[in-house]
């Protein structure tokens, strides 16, 4: 991924929308790249701006996959081997 593959979004007012279109279906691996996307986009708009809250909403998120990584499914069933775990061991 580019930092600059859409330089018109630095040429206009970011949108909730351009936030949303930049995370996408992120990956904890992507994480903090995308997140350093959010915060350039976001950089300068005022705290109550709709795109900058969802900017530091989503920047939080990403911040916590990073580290933790993604939890998805639910536990085994009755009968069935639970699958190991994947998360990170405690530092």
């Amino acid at each position: 991924m580019s930092e600059f593959e859409r330089p018109d979004r630095l040429q206009r007012e970011p949108t909730v929308e351009d936030v949303r279109e930049l995370v996408g279906a992120s990956t904890p691996h992507f994480a903090l790249h995308v997140r350093n996307r959010i915060r350039n986009l976001i950089a300068g708009l005022p705290e109550d701006h709709p795109a900058r809250v969802e900017g530091e909403r989503e920047i939080a998120r990403l911040e916590r996959i990073a580290f933790e990584g993604e939890h998805r499914g639910q536990p085994s069933a009755p009968g069935e081997r639970p699958l190991p775990s994947i998360e990170l061991p405690a530092r």
